[in-house]
């Protein structure tokens, strides 16, 4: 079952275990400098709004309405990335899809999970998602862009405009693999990122939004520490979370849209902090040469002969917040007195 909580998705399998739950949102950020340089991760600055589609049947186009899901609205260029909050301590398989394209492998979307090569991520070992896994450590940041203009990874690697959004699929541990793993208390702790209603649409690609592989950023996408037959791949959720360009937000929900985020600029200039995110003990996957191969937005804009993101100046982080440098799993650190 899939809830719709405070601008959060829970996704719960009570039928498994009580504590088989996972809680994520999306988190607004700074859309990083897409300029050949490796960035540290950007701030959250808040939850987007997330609002069933089913509340709007007449306001958002028919293949919405079949998928189900959830929607937000994003601006084009605006970036964001995937917090997995946690629910609890039970560890839960997630899948994260952008117009049907795994995050993680650059493949095509299938519901099953697969082991060789890993296309899921462990939570609550992996805190957050901020884009497509291109290289080891390395991800290229998702950034809005309307579906249909050629520079989402759907469109690039498939040649069609046709789902645009995120995929969310989630499957939860055996209730037996977790009553051992409590056994020899292994369990797994992420640490949690600081920080017109009646008018008609043209229900088009200026409605619907894709991500695209924006600037590059470290992170790293980890290796799954448990036993592949640990996940009970019978019970699974998914969810489609349409993203709706925040320029008609008004006209399909009735709400003002958020404010536009500040540049990465304008939040350097001010010295506000920048993230590493260390996890000593895990291992992590080498990253999606199919991936890695996409054109980002400003190498495919220059081919267009187009600037398809503003305030695109690179900038110097200086500022930057070492998250659990050097320790190891449940290690405490010992500060200065």
């Amino acid at each position: 079952m899939i809830e719709l909580r405070n601008d959060s998705l829970v996704f719960g399998f009570p039928e498994v275990h009580p504590q088989a739950k996972l809680r994520l949102d999306f988190q607004r950020t700074l859309r990083i400098p897409d300029d050949g340089k490796d960035y540290p991760l950007p701030p959250g600055l808040g939850s987007f709004p997330l609002r069933h589609v089913d509340d709007f049947p007449e306001r958002v186009p028919e293949l919405w309405l079949r998928h189900g899901g959830v929607v937000l609205p994003m601006y084009q260029s605006e970036a964001l990335w995937v917090n997995f909050s946690r629910a609890s301590d039970y560890p839960i398989a997630v899948k994260v899809a952008a117009g049907k394209i795994n995050a993680v492998t650059g493949e095509a979307w299938e519901d099953a999970l697969s082991q060789t090569p890993q296309d899921y991520m462990v939570v609550p070992r992996q805190p957050w998602l901020d884009g497509y896994s291109v290289e080891d450590g390395l991800i290229r940041q998702f950034v809005a862009m309307p579906l249909g203009s050629g520079y989402s990874a759907e469109e690039q690697l498939t040649g069609e405009a046709e789902h645009g959004g995120l995929q969310i699929m989630a499957y939860p541990m055996k209730a037996e693999a977790y009553e051992r793993m409590l056994r020899v208390e292994t369990r797994l702790k992420p640490l949690p990122m600081p920080m017109d209603a009646c008018a008609s649409i043209d229900f088009g690609h200026e409605l619907s939004m894709a991500l695209a592989p924006g600037g590059r950023m470290r992170q790293e996408i980890y290796d799954d520490p448990h036993r592949f037959s640990d996940w009970e791949t019978e019970a699974s959720s998914r969810c489609f979370v349409h993203l709706a360009n925040s320029m008609v937000w008004r006209a399909v929900s009735g709400e003002a849209p958020p404010t536009v985020p500040p540049t990465a600029a304008e939040y350097t200039e001010v010295g506000l902090p920048w993230f590493e995110y260390y996890a000593a003990d895990a291992k992590v996957l080498v990253g999606s040469s199919r991936l890695g191969g996409l054109k980002s937005v400003v190498e495919l804009g220059k081919e267009k002969g187009d600037v398809p993101l503003p305030e695109n100046a690179s900038v110097q982080p200086e500022h930057i917040v070492h998250l659990r440098r050097g320790l190891k799993e449940g290690q405490v650190r010992e500060g200065v007195f």
